[in-house]
């Protein structure tokens, strides 16, 4: 019986990675201190999985940006427009590929599965892949000279590469085409003297036809014989398995389930079905992806559950994924509260975990009694905290059946109603919601936390600001303000830090993609509201202008799904928790003369299960949460909410039960895709498709902008039809956003008067 590890933060404590890559980047690093570095880092991780105790240490899993742009870049494939030339891919290639250049635009980039984790795209295409370097044999090579590990290779599998590509045209064909390149690396692995090889294969998780099942069997058997005597352990993570006997069937040696994601699925599948006696089960039985410390006595029960079934000689304890969506260490937290603090589990505290667990299973229970006790003790005293044990809120969540979620009226009606109120124009004009943030709005907000700014000096400064947008506004002359939102750090941040219930760590940062960490918040007690949180600024902005102004909040789904959530009760009782303590700030900001309140779910398809038969609880539920917090309001109080683009078709019933009246989506690069879906699919509901592309600091022309509102007007109700950019301006500059915003305004001009000259 083994410990073993799917894969740990490439970060670093302190964030020392990305330093490291940003500076290489600016060219205040050069390419082999830069090389060197990365070397220090990856090595230092090694070692400390070593120093645990952990018996299968993988390799390869250490990036310099990005595993799957690794994996396609040791294939050749390098998207035409970079001018690649064949061999191996230069390191500036390769960050080009990922960053884009003047002339060559970046890769596509999109969530993990359903991670707040972004891969780079492999674009297939016309390229012949080709094994240009063999990546896991390095970094085995590596392991072993350096520190005398002898590692676990880690590669993502064939199938799942393909399946997370673009441009190809037939799954089958586009998988033999890299069948013979695997076997070259598990050949040239088995040469190597390597004994495990983990091939992530996490699309087994998702829901797959059983043609694309059947696929499986061809591949790995090609894989088996080309290289029989290194041992691949083919590893699921995320979700259960379905077609569990085809799968525990393949010719690999080892399988890795999911045990804590899985619903208890794949524990009943083991029941039902059992398991091979000539294969290892690598039980995936700590939570790879939520930050909170096990409970080593419920733990030990499940593997031993486990062992009922499959022999401890033949059972590896692992984590359920890969440590890459954790922060690296508890340990540098030094401003949490005690009660806190000990019971959170970062990646290094989870690799002690494994550790304990293997020994507990190995050796009994009474082997690791003192940590059992450890953990029991610190898990209750949270549990029994006054952070878990707000009665208001218990009793609030009790009671729900007797708080309306829905709206007084129909749309329709609503719509007649809003019409006479804000008496807009036809095809009005707005924003997002927010606007650049320069480095001295940075600059000030970072003084205000450190105290070297008086709440009312940073109060006055954030005011000049919001005046100073109003004014562009006018003088752009949209229909309907922001107030820019100068205060705010992240969407998420922001709410979190002013509701109870919420914690932020010092240095808790996991990858998002690249170079850019989030430091997501701790949902680690009962969510309740305290203080007002946007209306003071709103109704300052309000007071400027004539036009109306938005509120603007970030949604029930989107805080959840962007922040680690507590694990002792049901995910959505959180989600409704978080969804009353809104709908309070909603009915303040309607009580303070706000009529337009904007609640922005970005991330609601995001947190999508990866099984389609488990998508309508999920969408049902996030429905429920986003109108517990919006449908208190008054007819004549207009709901916005934002929302970014993918695949809307799947989710259009969702959006439309949302019952939001107006809806902006991010569509600039998927424009004629998402006009496809409302000719299949009828939306009723006010709508702005972003006419422009707000993540290039280019300003668009007027034909272009112009083109996409009238196209989207052959498919939309032009009196349902908003205009406005794709999504918040925070990131962009001042002048080009005046410039872009002076564009859409004129484009929005030029239809209306085509549009009234027609009728």
């Amino acid at each position: 019986m083994k410990s073993s590890n799917l894969g740990y933060p490439r970060i670093g404590e302190k964030r020392e990675w990305k330093k490291a890559l940003e500076q290489f980047w600016t060219g205040k690093l050069e390419k082999e201190p830069f090389l060197k570095q990365m070397e220090e880092i990856r090595l230092k991780h090694l070692q400390k999985q070593k120093d645990q105790g952990i018996d299968l240490i993988p390799v390869g899993d250490f990036s310099l940006y990005d595993h799957v742009l690794d994996t396609a870049v040791m294939f050749g494939l390098v998207p035409k427009r970079f001018n690649y030339r064949g061999g191996k891919v230069s390191l500036e290639t390769y960050f080009e590929i990922a960053r884009g250049t003047k002339d060559a635009v970046a890769a596509e980039m999109t969530k993990w599965f359903n991670t707040n984790y972004h891969y780079i795209v492999p674009e297939l295409d016309q390229t012949v892949p080709t094994l240009v370097e063999n990546r896991p044999l390095q970094f085995y090579k590596e392991a072993k000279q350096k520190l005398g590990i002898k590692g676990k290779p880690v590669i993502i599998g064939p199938v799942t590469f393909v399946k997370l590509s673009k441009g190809y045209t037939n799954l089958k064909t586009a998988i033999h085409q890299f069948i013979p390149l695997y076997a070259e690396i598990l050949r040239e692995l088995q040469a190597e003297g390597v004994d495990w090889v983990q091939v992530d294969e996490p699309i087994l998780t998702t829901s797959l036809s059983r043609e694309e099942v059947e696929l499986f069997a061809d591949v790995y058997q090609q894989l088996h014989d080309a290289a029989p005597n290194v041992n691949i352990l083919l590893q699921t993570y995320f979700d259960s398995i379905d077609y569990y006997e085809k799968i525990i069937s393949l010719p690999v040696q080892g399988i890795g389930l999911d045990f804590i994601h899985d619903r208890g699925e794949n524990l009943a599948s083991l029941k039902k079905f059992g398991f091979p006696e000539d294969k290892v089960l690598a039980a995936g039985s700590l939570d790879g992806r939520n930050i909170w410390r096990a409970n080593l006595d419920e733990k030990l029960s499940l593997l031993s559950e486990i062992a009922e079934i499959v022999p401890k000689d033949r059972l590896i304890v692992q984590p359920s994924s890969s440590l890459l969506h954790v922060p690296v260490t508890v340990k540098s937290e030094d401003t949490l509260e005690e009660v806190l603090k000990n019971s959170l589990s970062f990646a290094d505290e989870k690799l002690r975990e494994v550790v304990v667990l293997t020994k507990g299973l190995r050796l009994g229970k009474d082997s690791i009694q003192e940590e059992i006790v450890s953990s029991t003790k610190a898990i209750k005293a949270l549990n029994e905290s006054t952070f878990r044990n707000n009665q208001q809120v218990q009793n609030d969540i009790q009671n729900l059946a007797s708080v309306r979620a829905e709206r007084e009226v129909p749309f329709n009606i609503r719509q007649a109603i809003q019409e006479t109120t804000f008496q807009l124009p036809l095809l009005p004009t707005t924003t997002i919601g927010s606007f650049p943030q320069t480095q001295e709005v940075r600059k000030q907000r970072k003084l205000w936390r450190k105290g070297e700014l008086t709440d009312a000096e940073y109060e006055k400064y954030i005011n000049v600001e919001i005046k100073k947008w109003i004014e562009i506004q006018e003088k752009l002359g949209l229909d309907i303000f922001v107030h820019g939102e100068f205060e705010r750090t992240d969407m998420v941040e922001y709410f979190g830090e002013k509701l109870a219930g919420f914690q932020f760590t010092k240095y808790g940062w996991v990858q998002s993609y690249g170079s850019r960490c989030v430091k997501p918040p701790l949902i680690y007690g009962d969510v309740s509201f305290q203080d007002p949180m946007t209306v003071k600024e709103t109704v300052y902005a309000q007071s400027l202008t004539e036009k109306p102004v938005k509120g603007m909040l970030t949604g029930p789904i989107t805080i959840l799904n962007w922040s680690f959530v507590r694990d002792d009760i049901p995910r959505f009782e959180v989600a409704n928790q978080i969804a009353l303590a809104l709908r309070k700030e909603v009915e303040l900001l309607e009580e303070n003369g706000i009529s337009m309140i904007q609640v922005d779910e970005p991330a609601l398809r995001e947190g999508l299960p990866l099984k389609r038969e488990n998508w309508d609880s999920y969408l049902n539920a996030a429905v429920y949460a986003f109108k517990l917090s919006t449908t208190s309001v008054r007819n004549e109080t207009q709901i916005h909410t934002h929302m970014c683009y993918a695949n809307f078709e799947d989710i259009i019933d969702a959006i439309n039960a949302l019952d939001a009246d107006v809806i902006s989506i991010e569509t600039s690069r998927s424009h004629g895709e998402l006009l496809s879906a409302f000719e299949e699919n009828t939306y009723d509901k006010g709508i702005g498709l972003g006419v422009y592309d707000i993540h290039s600091p280019r300003v668009p022309a007027l034909e272009e902008i112009t083109k996409n509102i009238e196209r989207a007007l052959q498919v939309l109700e032009p009196k349902l039809f908003w205009i406005n950019p794709d999504c918040g301006l925070k990131t962009r500059g001042l002048e080009e956003t005046v410039a872009a915003l002076e564009v859409m305004v004129e484009a929005a001009e030029q239809v209306r008067e085509k549009l009234v000259v027609k009728k």
